[in-house]
């Protein structure tokens, strides 16, 4: 699920508590959170609703002028099902503080190996093959990361992303680029010959 710019701003102000959308099952979850560029954001209750059954001030809760609008906006795609998504407001997302920090201590440097390691088993080297390219290229479009790395750039975008959740890279615009936490490790790996 995605949220526009405006309902993010929204959310984080208070004003946006509710979003629809129409699903043959829901993408998201009840007390889960959604990662966004503005945090994330925490899902609430999410029920079926017979379009029939929304009102102007669920429509206005959802950042619309009203019911009107609110429909005018959502697609009727066949077979799907109205969903009213509850938004209970955003949290930081843990992971931007996560790639400020530039210094590892032994212990995140272990696990961190570890986990490497564990990945790795099948291609050895792969992730850190991965934080060097990515390193020395920052802005490479990743479909030209994944040629060189020689597999398909669905995975290639997948494994960055396993990376992204440890605090080691950042998305661009185009490509992406080692966060300072993601040097440290590559520094780390270089010492290490890993």
């Amino acid at each position: 699920m995605q949220l526009r710019q405006a309902t993010l701003v929204g959310i984080a102000r208070g004003d946006v508590t509710l979003a629809f959308r129409r699903w043959l099952r829901p993408t998201v979850k009840a007390g889960t959170g959604l990662r966004t560029a503005a945090g994330v954001v925490r899902i609430g209750a999410v029920e079926p609703v017979d379009e029939r059954d929304l009102t102007d001030a669920e429509a206005q809760a959802a950042g619309f002028a009203d019911r009107a609008a609110l429909l005018a906006d959502l697609r009727s795609d066949g077979d799907r099902r109205l969903y009213r998504i509850v938004l209970d407001g955003i949290e930081p997302d843990q992971r931007v503080a996560l790639r400020r920090e530039g210094e590892l201590s032994e212990a995140d440097w272990h696990d961190l190996a570890a986990r490497f390691a564990r990945w790795d088993k099948a291609k050895p080297g792969y992730f850190p093959s991965i934080l060097s390219a990515i390193g020395a290229h920052p802005g490479k479009p990743a479909g030209e990361l994944a040629l060189a790395a020689g597999v398909e750039k669905l995975k290639f975008k997948q494994d960055v992303r396993r990376l992204k959740e440890l605090g080691l890279t950042e998305s661009l615009e185009i490509g992406y680029r080692l966060s300072p936490r993601g040097e440290a490790v590559l520094e780390k790996l270089r010492e290490h010959r890993l």
